[in-house]
């Protein structure tokens, strides 16, 4: 492969000129190929790439853009529902892929991809950014470590902002997205899998579009996106997690806030403020022993992307990965569970009934 990886980029919109910002600061990585039909995005994602764009060859599509021989790792940053179509040229062409949550919208096509990605003998990761958070990823390793002892609970929360807006307002309908809960959840559900260590067998979710997009209408056809859910997982294990989620929450000072509880100890992480909290059990009355440090992270990382510089640190990830130095830490069998999860919270606030997870075939 030489010294640098060759990557291509499908989809350069938000997200895609994240990952670029990233790669221009990754060793050994360089842009050789975009890949978007609509030319406003190009254009953003040439700016981003800057004098470096001179060498990044644009296509209007996947296929084009696989045939071109021009990467060695492509990365799917295009819209949810269009993640099965764009992977079959570049499984054929035999390329590494870095491919965005969520894996899929539907169930068939996320068992369709892992089905793919099993008889490929290249890398195919599932980006799960928020693993890659400096202060959640040591949040993680604690827990693995003990230090709050057996865990049982697990609750996250995210008060943030609404969905942005998308060319051709794509993100606004769950046919489109898989649901919010597959969509923007399903970081978190990747998180309780990876941080309890089993898999769920049970989903109950409260939720609803209360606030964001009433007053919107796409072509006459009103949003349909959930705006805010409770959500209870149960793994098998016997941990019971929790996620709580507000997209209309724009003020918060921190927009993650996971907190896990074991029979010796709490542990928190707060995210932006960087803070990990660790507070062990005391007694009744007792004089309380809270420690609390913050966990720094690199500033060209975090003016890199608003992911609080966990785009960086997965592509280092990655491109080892890639260069056969390094373990696929996500795999796409992880991304086909997290869509499990977030499809049957989808269903369970639908419905208003627990869903089981032998109901999502899983």
């Amino acid at each position: 492969m030489g010294e640098q990886v060759r990557y291509g980029l499908v989809g350069t919109g938000m997200m895609g000129v994240e990952h670029i910002e990233n790669l221009k600061i990754t060793p050994g990585a360089v842009v050789t190929a975009l890949a978007d039909p609509t030319e406003s995005s190009l254009a953003w994602a040439r700016g981003a790439l800057g004098d470096a764009a001179a060498a990044a060859t644009a296509f209007d599509s996947a296929e084009a853009l696989a045939k071109s021989g021009l990467c060695d790792a492509v990365i799917v940053a295009s819209p949810n529902f269009t993640h099965r179509a764009v992977l079959e040229p570049l499984f054929d062409a035999g390329l590494h892929i870095l491919c965005e949550k969520p894996l899929a919208t539907t169930m068939a096509d996320a068992r369709w991809i892992v089905d793919r990605a099993s008889r490929s003998d290249r890398v195919f990761w599932t980006a799960m950014e928020y693993r890659y958070m400096p202060p959640a990823a040591e949040f993680i390793d604690e827990i693995h470590a003990g230090r709050i002892g057996r865990l049982q609970m697990l609750s996250i929360r995210e008060h943030r902002f609404p969905f942005l807006p998308k060319v051709g307002d794509w993100n606004r309908f769950n046919r489109n997205t898989g649901g919010t809960m597959v969509e923007k959840c399903g970081h978190f559900f990747d998180l309780m899998r990876l941080i309890v260590g089993a898999e769920a067998v049970r989903v109950y979710c409260s939720g609803a579009m209360d606030v964001n997009h009433l007053d919107e209408a796409y072509r006459g056809e009103r949003p349909d996106i959930i705006d805010n859910s409770y959500t209870t997982v149960d793994f098998a294990n016997g941990v019971r997690a929790m996620l709580d989620l507000s997209m209309f929450a724009d003020g918060a000072e921190n927009q993650e806030e996971i907190a896990a509880v074991g029979d010796r100890a709490r542990l928190e992480v707060l995210i932006p403020e960087g803070a990990i909290v660790y507070s062990p059990r005391v007694g009744f009355r007792n004089p309380k022993r809270v420690e609390r440090r913050v966990v720094e992270v690199d500033a060209a990382a975090l003016d890199a992307g608003s992911h609080h510089g966990s785009t960086f640190y997965e592509h280092r990830k990655f491109n080892a990965a890639v260069r056969g130095q390094g373990p696929v830490e996500v795999t796409a069998l992880d991304g086909l569970m997290a869509v499990a999860i977030g499809a049957a919270a989808e269903r369970s606030a639908r419905e208003k009934r627990v869903v089981e997870m032998s109901e999502m075939g899983v």
